[in-house]
């Protein structure tokens, strides 16, 4: 497979470095608006081509797929114009910023009969993975209730910079800039942590956004801090599960967690993942009775980055797929009409 990377920024390393590591890839250009940028990260990785726009990669045309790790407004547009130039696409999340274009997007990947994978990075915790397989083994019965969190605290901390002086923080919180929030930024992952840990899919969603005060007259210069910090959705899902999703940026002492919790019947598993590391542990058979948890450690995973590959290979598309990325930003732009209509609402 010959990959080209769309938009040169800091996600674009991750990608260099992990698709470099694939045999049988090779990374044919760096493609980014800023020419200079393209060219540097092009002879960092030892790409041989660079391009300053997409048209001119697409002319250029001796590659087999893109990596799309453009600005989340444009994935859309890009990703389209390789789909018709005939090119395979693993797409950064979200696959796009509201559920129609996500729609459109899936639709003709599948119409195309092209690869098209979303790079949902937690689907790469082996903990998850492992969760999953007992939920499908029966291991904790039938599913009654799912608990799922993402906690972060960079508006309490400075651990990654300063969000009330940095730009690369200060746009996450305005919604004129381009952001819908802790929904949009963490949401989305989340939302699969739990849907694809449990195995199943949102039925019904109430949902409660809230921005909170955080500077004189809610701004900063010229960014607005009117984006959501924090959500919270009490959820009914397609196993008759019910359960709640929420994600924060004020949860304070966790940089950076998901944490799901998924009971059961017949027993219950849970996982918390961390920079530090995953953890598994569950409670199933006979240590239901006496309520005893113990440690599971799984087997490595294939990433993301790796499946993609195997999947341009075989032809055969694999998971988080566009029509999967395109459900899930159902569920969020539904999160968001809930919010303002202040109603529980059905996918």
């Amino acid at each position: 497979m010959r990959l080209i990377i769309l938009g040169t920024g800091g996600m674009a390393r991750q990608h260099a470095e992990h698709f470099a590591k694939i045999p049988g890839v090779t990374l044919a250009a760096g493609v980014d608006m800023d020419k200079d940028r393209a060219a540097a990260f092009a002879e960092k990785y030892g790409m041989a081509k660079s391009f300053g726009s997409l048209d001119d990669a697409i002319a250029w045309g001796e590659f087999d797929a893109a990596a799309n790790v453009t600005p989340d407004s444009v994935h859309h547009a890009t990703t389209m114009k390789l789909m018709a130039a005939g090119k395979h696409v693993f797409c950064e999340k979200p696959l796009a910023v509201n559920y129609p274009d996500a729609k459109e997007m899936a639709g003709t990947a599948e119409q195309r009969g092209l690869i098209n994978m979303v790079n949902l990075t937690y689907r790469n915790v082996a903990e998850l993975q492992k969760a999953r397989a007992m939920v499908l083994a029966g291991d904790v019965g039938a599913v009654r209730h799912i608990e799922a969190a993402y906690r972060q605290s960079w508006l309490v901390s400075k651990h990654w910079g300063d969000w009330k002086t940095e730009p690369q923080w200060l746009w996450r919180l305005s919604r004129k800039h381009g952001s819908n929030g802790c929904l949009g930024d963490t949401g989305i992952h989340i939302l699969d942590f739990a849907v694809y840990g449990a195995a199943t899919e949102v039925d019904h969603l109430f949902c409660k956004l809230r921005a909170f005060d955080k500077a004189p007259g809610g701004r900063i210069g010229d960014y607005v801090l009117d984006a959501n910090d924090g959500f919270t959705m009490a959820v009914t899902f397609k196993n008759s599960a019910i359960g709640v999703i929420h994600g924060s940026r004020f949860a304070t002492g966790h940089l950076n967690e998901l944490h799901l919790r998924i009971h059961g019947d017949k027993g219950a598993v849970e996982v918390l993942h961390t920079a530090e590391g995953s953890k598994l542990r569950a409670c199933v058979g006979d240590d239901v009775e006496k309520a005893v948890w113990r440690d599971i450690v799984p087997q490595s995973v294939e990433t993301n980055y790796q499946k993609f590959a195997a999947a341009v290979k075989t032809g055969i598309n694999q998971e988080p797929s566009f029509h999967h990325a395109a459900n899930l930003q159902r569920v969020l732009d539904l999160a968001q009409a809930s919010d303002s209509r202040h109603a529980e609402l059905e996918l």
